[in-house]
């Protein structure tokens, strides 16, 4: 099983088809060749989760037993 098809079932991960200019695609396949990311998806993953860290998450208040608890991602 590959790595991805786990954090499929433990995240329930689905699929998403986005179109993008070659220039990103580009610079994406730049740094996994940097070997920085494993791939283009795991890039993406942690640009969205960044963007709503930021933007989304971080506006909530995430308050469980009385205690801010840390989003999971």
């Amino acid at each position: 099983m590959s790595s991805t098809d786990e954090i499929s079932k433990v995240i329930r991960i689905k699929l998403v088809t986005v179109h993008l200019p070659s220039e990103f695609l580009n610079s994406l396949d730049e740094l996994v060749r940097q070997k920085r990311y494993p791939n283009r998806s795991e890039i993406i993953r942690v640009a969205i989760r960044d963007l709503l860290k930021e933007e989304f998450w971080g506006q909530q208040k995430n308050v469980y037993n009385g205690t801010i608890k840390e989003n999971a991602y």
